[in-house]
This record gives C-alpha cells, sequence and structure tokens, in this order.
C-alpha cells in the first residue's frame, strides 16, 4: 500500500510532522542504547532542517539558474563554428568553473585500513533487500573454486561443460587455475604447489610436501599469517599478498577437491573488501513503508542482528552475519581477521524531499533525514551495541551522491559536522564519499576535496550518471553522438583520468579510496577478467562489481598488478587540461546516420529504459539483469536509466526522431520486454494496454518530459509513478477481497 503524508498518521513535534511508522522506529528500535533521546533528536532534526533546508533549496535552485545561462549561451552561438576557448571562459564567467584551490593534502584521520590501505573490490547493493544485503557483507571472504566453476570465467570447451550433475573435467580444471594462482602470487621456494600432497607448520614456517618426498617452504615466508587446526594437518593455512588474504582449506568436505592430492578441498579469498549499502540510485524507495525497509536493513547491519529466513531445496536456511576468522599466528598468537566487508552508507541526493517528515507542512530534503537516521543507526556500532563490528577505527562511512560543485561539498561538510554535534560524536567521524558523477564536480575536484579535506575517504568516477549529466548539460548544443560512440569520447578518457590525477595530488594516495565505476554484464565473468584490470591500471584502488562471485574474480586482479606502485607512477603523470573534460559530444555536420543506425540507438535506448522501469514501477525493483535486445544480462539503474531517457530526448528536441517514431518503438519494445519477462510471475505486461500501464506511460514521460527534468534526473517521474502502481494495486487487491 502506498503511504503518503495524507494517508499516514502523522506526529506532531514542534514544527514537525513525523510519520508515525517512522517515530516509532527512531523511538522504540534506533534510538535506545545509542544515549540519545528520540526527543533530542527530533528536537535538533527540527533546527537543522530548518538552519540547513533552505540553504539546500537555494543550491538546487542554482543549479537550475546555471543550466538557463548554458542553454542560453548554446542557442547564441548554435549558428556558429564552436569556440572551445570562448565556451571555457564563459563557463568561468558564471561561476561554473572556478579557480583551483592551491595545492594541499587531506588529513583525515581513524580510517580503517579496508579503505586506507587495501585495494580490492566494492559491492554497492540496494539496502531494500535483506538478502543482497546479507550476501555483500559476507562477501568479505568467499570460495575461489565456487567463482570459478559457476561462471563462465573457465570456458566450456575440452569438456568443461556446466551440466547439472557435478562435471569433474571441470573441478579439475578449476584446481589447475587455483594452483597456477598460488604458484603465481605465493611461490615455493622449489617446486610447485601443483606437486604438493600434504602442507604443515613447522617452526613458525609453511611447509609443503613434494609427492618425490621433498620439502619446501614459502619463497616469501613472511607471507604466512596463520592457521587453523593443528600444526601438523592444519584445518586452513592464511596467507596474504598486497595486504590480501588467502585461505587454503583442506579436508574432504567440497565435491570439487574432493579427490584432491594435497586434500585442498576449497580456497577462499578476500573479496568485497568493502561494501556501500544504497539508500538511493539502485533502491526503488517512494515512501514511508519503503523506507522504513531501508533503514531497518541498515539498523540490522550496525546491531549485527540483521537476518534473513530463505527456503532452499526444502530446507528452512536462517541466514545472518558472518563472524569473524580466528587463527593461530606463526608465533603462536591469536590473529583475527575481519569476517565482512566494512560497510559504506551511500544516502540520496540533495535534489529529492521526503513527505515522511513535513516541516511546516512541507516535506524536507531526504538527504537529511538519511544522514540523521543512517548515523544514529551506526552509533550502534561505534558504542559496541553490536553483535559484530564494523568499523575498528570508530568512522562512519557516509557516500554523498549527485553533489553539483563546491559549495554542495561545502554545504554537506557543515550539515555532517552539525549532526555530529547533535548525536554526541567526535569532530571528523562521519567520513565523506564525494562521488564525482557530476559534470560541475568533475571540473572543480580538486575544491570539492578540499572542502571535505578532514573527512574525505573516497572519490569514484560514475561514467554513468555523468554521461547523464553531460547530455541534460549540453542539450542545446546539438544532437549527442550514438551513445555506444560515448564510451570513446574525448572527455570521457579526460574526466577518468583527471579523477585519479586530482585523487592522487590531494594525497588520496594510502589515506582514502579512488574508484571506478560499475562491471555492467553479470553473467560475462570471462570478459571481465580479461579487461577489468584496466581500472587498476589507470590508478584506481577499487572498483565496483555487480556480485558477491564478480568480486571474488576481480579481487584477483588486485593480486596481478600492485596498485600502491602503479599509483605512485601515476603521480608523475602530466596534468589533464580541464578544456578536454569540457569537450561536449555532440555530432558535427559530416557526422550522418542512416535510418537503419537512428532506428538501432532507438530501440536500444526504448528496450533499455522499459525493462528497467517495468520493474522499478511496476515491481518495486531498483536495480536488476535487464536484457538487452541481444538478451545480454545488464545491470540498470536510475544511471543508465538517466543515459537513456536523457540521449532520446536530445534526439527528440534535435529533430534526429520524431515523436511518432518513439512511441512505434516504445510500443514494439514493449512486446520484446514483456517476452523476456514472461517467466516472472509477478511481472505485469504492459502490451496488453499501454493506455492503463502505468510502467509503459512512466517510460513515455522519461523521454517526452526528459528535457524539463532538473539536470535530467529520473526520480520525479519514477517515484510519482511508482506511488501511482502501488496505489492501483492497492485498489486491486481490495476489489479481489470485496
Amino acid at each position: 500500500m502506498s503511504n503518503t503524508h495524507k494517508e499516514l498518521e502523522m506526529v506532531r513535534h514542534g514544527t514537525l510532522e513525523i510519520a508515525k511508522p517512522l517515530y516509532e522506529l527512531v523511538k522504540n528500535e534506533i534510538a535506545p542504547g545509542t544515549g540519545i533521546s528520540p526527543d533530542h533528536f527530533w528536537t535538533e532534526f527540527e533546527k537543522i532542517v530548518r538552519d540547513f533546508a533552505p540553504v539546500n533549496d537555494q543550491l538546487v535552485a542554482y543549479r537550475d539558474e546555471l543550466q538557463k545561462k548554458i542553454d542560453e549561451w548554446h542557442l547564441n552561438n548554435r549558428d556558429i563554428p564552436h569556440d572551445q576557448e570562448a565556451y571555457v571562459d564563459f563557463l568561468r564567467e558564471i561561476n561554473y568553473l572556478v579557480t583551483p584551490s592551491e595545492d594541499f593534502n587531506i588529513n583525515t584521520s581513524n580510517v580503517d585500513p579496508e579503505i586506507a590501505k587495501v585495494a580490492g573490490p566494492q559491492l554497492v547493493v540496494p539496502l531494500d533487500n535483506a538478502r543482497y544485503v546479507l550476501n555483500a557483507a559476507n562477501a568479505r571472504w568467499a570460495s575461489l573454486y565456487d567463482a570459478l566453476y559457476s561462471s563462465d570465467a573457465v570456458p566450456e570447451s575440452d569438456g568443461c561443460k556446466k551440466i547439472k550433475k557435478y562435471n569433474p573435467i571441470r573441478g579439475e580444471k578449476v584446481i589447475e587455475i587455483s594452483r597456477a594462482f598460488l604458484d603465481r602470487h605465493f611461490a615455493l621456494e622449489k617446486g610447485t604447489h601443483r606437486h604438493t600432497t600434504h602442507y604443515r607448520i613447522e617452526d613458525g614456517q609453511v611447509v609443503a610436501h613434494m609427492g618425490d618426498g621433498t620439502e619446501t617452504t614459502l619463497l616469501k615466508p613472511q607471507q604466512f599469517e596463520g592457521y587453523t587446526g593443528n600444526a601438523v594437518n592444519p584445518d586452513s593455512i592464511l596467507l596474504m599478498h598486497h595486504d590480501l588474504h588467502v585461505e587454503i582449506r583442506f579436508g574432504e568436505g567440497y565435491f570439487i577437491g574432493r579427490r584432491d592430492h594435497a586434500h585442498i578441498y576449497d580456497i577462499h579469498i578476500e573479496s568485497a573488501i568493502t561494501t556501500i549499502m544504497d539508500c538511493e540510485d539502485s533502491v526503488a524507495s517512494v515512501d514511508v513503508e519503503d523506507k522504513l525497509k531501508v533503514y531497518r536493513n541498515w539498523l540490522g547491519l550496525m546491531k549485527g542482528t540483521l537476518v534473513r529466513t530463505i527456503e532452499k531445496d526444502g530446507e528452512t536456511i536462517e541466514r545472518a552475519m558472518a563472524e569473524d576468522r580466528v587463527y593461530t599466528g606463526p608465533d603462536g598468537k591469536t590473529v583475527t581477521m575481519h569476517g565482512r566487508s566494512l560497510l559504506l552508507v551511500r544516502n540520496v541526493g540533495a535534489h529529492l524531499k521526503t513527505d515522511a517528515v513535513l516541516y511546516n507542512g512541507k516535506p524536507i530534503p531526504e538527504t537529511m533525514l538519511d544522514l540523521m537516521v543512517t548515523t544514529l543507526s551506526a552509533k550502534h556500532d561505534l558504542l559496541g551495541n553490536s553483535k559484530s563490528c564494523n568499523s575498528r577505527t570508530g568512522s562512519i562511512y557516509i557516500i554523498k551522491p549527485k553533489m553539483h560543485g563546491p559549495d554542495e561539498v561545502a554545504h554537506a561538510n557543515e550539515l555532517f559536522a552539525r549532526t555530529e554535534d547533535v548525536l554526541d560524536l567526535e569532530r571528523n567521524t562521519l567520513k565523506m564519499g564525494i562521488m564525482d558523477e557530476e559534470r560541475r564536480t568533475s571540473v572543480n575536484l580538486k575544491n570539492c576535496i578540499y572542502n571535505a579535506r578532514e573527512r574525505i575517504v573516497f572519490i569514484n568516477t560514475g561514467f554513468l550518471d555523468r554521461t547523464g549529466d553531460d547530455i541534460h548539460t549540453n542539450m542545446e548544443a546539438g544532437a549527442v553522438i550514438p551513445k555506444g560512440d560515448l564510451k570513446t569520447t574525448k572527455w570521457l578518457r579526460a574526466y577518468e583520468a583527471s579523477n585519479v590525477q586530482i585523487g592522487l595530488q590531494c594525497g588520496l594516495k594510502g589515506n582514502a579510496q579512488i574508484g571506478k565505476g560499475m562491471w555492467a554484464m553479470p553473467d560475462e565473468m570471462h570478459a571481465m577478467m580479461e579487461t577489468k584490470i584496466k581500472h587498476l591500471k589507470e590508478g584506481a584502488n577499487t572498483s565496483w562489481v555487480p556480485s558477491p562471485v564478480a568480486a571474488t574474480l576481480h579481487s584477483i586482479h588486485y593480486h596481478r598488478l600492485n596498485i600502491h606502485s602503479r599509483q605512485f607512477a601515476l603521480m608523475q603523470a602530466k596534468e589533464v587540461p580541464v578544456d578536454d573534460i569540457l569537450d561536449i559530444p555532440v555530432m558535427n555536420t559530416e557526422h550522418k546516420l542512416t535510418p537503419n543506425e537512428i532506428r538501432h540507438e532507438l530501440e536500444n535506448n526504448a528496450q533499455g529504459i522499459l525493462g528497467y522501469v517495468s520493474r522499478w514501477v511496476g515491481q518495486g525493483i531498483g536495480c536488476s539483469k535487464v536484457p538487452d535486445l541481444h538478451d545480454v544480462a545488464l545491470m540498470e539503474d536510475c544511471a543508465t536509466l538517466r543515459i537513456s531517457s536523457q540521449h532520446i530526448a536530445n534526439w527528440l528536441h534535435h529533430g534526429i526522431v520524431t515523436e511518432d517514431q518513439v512511441l512505434d518503438a516504445m510500443k514494439r519494445m514493449a512486446v520484446i520486454v514483456d517476452r523476456q519477462n514472461r517467466d516472472d510471475p509477478a511481472y505485469q505486461a504492459m502490451a496488453a494496454d499501454f493506455n492503463t500501464s502505468v510502467p509503459f506511460q512512466a517510460a513515455l514521460d522519461l523521454v517526452f518530459k526528459g528535457r524539463q527534468q532538473p539536470n535530467g534526473y529520473t526520480e520525479f517521474i519514477l517515484y510519482a509513478r511508482r506511488r501511482e502502481e502501488k496505489e492501483k494495486l492497492s485498489r486491486e487487491n481490495l476489489a479481489m477481497t470485496a
């Protein structure tokens, strides 16, 4: 059932009206044990909204002012050849592009090593799905055997085909690849792991016994970190390389290693070192009912109490958060390894409002509610109220998305400080991650980092949102090039390089994460293993992956390349000109598209929009694998939707396509999307009645009203249409039970 403030019972607190379910959540579940009373929480939150919401609104309105000026400049200069120098000068005149800060180094303190020191994969997970949340939190350690056997990282040629029953030939290939991994990164002084028949611990070292009776040790004995069981016949051995750990497990318990001559039945490797728990792009949260799922799951993570009961093979299984791993070190002392991914939380952007709380009768900025609730929930972790521990340094990690430029970062920094004060936290307990995904942030990144220099722990490039913003910002400049060509543009290469370069210049190396974007094809692991190492070569010490299996496989890249050495080398790179980042990706007069090329581009965009919106609006699924026109599953979220909808809106505006062509393509693609989802019992076909299908109408809105959406954002349409769909489903359910 959809909940609006008119339908919900509201609790009045001063000038605030708070949805009763949210009020009760804070009172009964979040506040107890934090030292913060519910009355104090809401009293101080009222003051925060009073003081910060007007500034928030001014900053969001300023985005529109700048956009209007840019539109006018393009309209006034459309009939003459583009003058990049004049364009950049204009952006400086209107303060879109500001003077870079003097050189500085960030001075963030109390940062967990998973962020400051350890390079590795990062998951991003919708916080409204408890099963996904637990899988991600527990993906710190994962089976290399499972990841290889279950994915296409091992080709199905030469008898290695995946079949319903266990394929021993494929299993042997998995063992072969895993032994090669050990040889490459944990070499023996003599011989190879392929020939070992037994491992034991002696005098604080790993001793490997070979099939010919000889024995050897590790080439680098310092890689040995610990073991479980007894020294003569250990249950596991813990090794370390590039600050990442690998656990060799011995026994007879797993089918792949059942006949292994060294009794290695599995190899666990550190995989998802960090995970962003997402309140934003991957979540379809449009009302109080939805938001409470998000908040409760985060609270459960911070208390270590989150559990999920599932049915599997006729059995009821309860999943909970993994425990820490305990070993005996080389010196006989206890070694404890963090059993879970270090968790960060991404709040929503400043442009969104929520009616879960009203101030003087009006919705408040949702990002402020997110910050207060997620911070108070995380205080349980800092106070030791949790069954597990997230941050061992006393920090709370909050990712801020969709900030436009240095002033918005400065505002967020002030809001963080005020939140620390009212929730009785030391200054800079709240660490900030800056998503470099909006054009005005990209070209002013150094200043953005400076304004959060005492709490910043993360920057990353987000090609998808950044591209959507680029299309919208330059809507009046001309018809944008085809979507596939955008990946090879000058601005994108410059943007990706500049993000790393500026991060290194500002001292993020060894102190914070410099990240890269998502691998979008979760079933294409062979291709990922061939290409995603480029993110490390470009200087990223973390990169997004779509699943725990992908995290396990991507972790291998961080063993192959020493990211710390690579970042040091990149610190000497030539500075990226800001002019290159501001290059506009529009078609010139010589760029002629054939009717078939136009049709294919339109259909590709339309199918992607419908495939995603049919689930977001129709089922409340914010992130999912959506088959493309060729039935290749792609991870889609609001960022991909922003590109596709803005791309069609741009071509409509410049006469590349007509409204009739778009509508026709949408109807034809809806039939394909319906077919692709025919096995989903919860799916509602769009083609059955285009006029009454709320998801289909949402897709049309995203395109036909796309040019009017602030910065090309999709949430305003999605939220409204999802609420409409929930109300429709509620009426239908009532009619069925009447």
